[in-house]
């Protein structure tokens, strides 16, 4: 089975998760336009996780990213492949007020919209993100939760 490692930004403002709705650009992509997820995507080769982060945001939405505390880990199968995700606390939120995707490397071609969103309710993926403890989990030290589903 092949190993697929993504990073992930969590970024919280007035309790709203900053979120985006792909464009079916890619077989992954495809079966996620109905629903929300967390910016970011997929490490290059020899690619730190921390440089993945900055890099993933830059090219989605054009704003450099103050990475703070690694919150969430997740992995699971999908289609023969084993993801492992990394979810890191962005806290520079007011930067990511008003985006424009028109002017990023890859926002235009990826997302279909982006905005922030309660997770209470909308449809996010991973659907972890609607029940956890968020702005409490990014707001204070704690341990990294790990979700498995292998």
């Amino acid at each position: 089975m092949t190993r697929k490692i993504s990073v992930r930004a969590v970024i919280l403002r007035d309790s709203k998760l900053l979120c985006v709705r792909l464009k079916p650009y890619s077989e992954v992509s495809k079966t996620m336009t109905e629903s929300w997820c967390l910016p970011g995507g997929g490490l290059d080769e020899g690619e730190s996780l921390l440089a993945g982060v900055e890099r993933e945001m830059i090219e989605e939405t054009g704003v450099e990213p103050k990475i703070g505390e690694l919150l969430y880990v997740q992995q699971f199968a999908y289609n023969d492949k084993d993801y492992l995700e990394f979810f890191f606390h962005v806290t520079n939120a007011d930067d990511y007020v008003n985006v424009d995707l028109s002017k990023t490397t890859h926002g235009a071609h990826e997302i279909a919209e982006i905005a922030f969103v309660d997770p209470a309710s909308t449809n996010i993926l991973p659907k972890f993100l609607m029940t956890e403890p968020l702005a409490e989990k990014a707001s204070k030290p704690s341990p990294t939760t790990l979700f498995s589903f292998l």
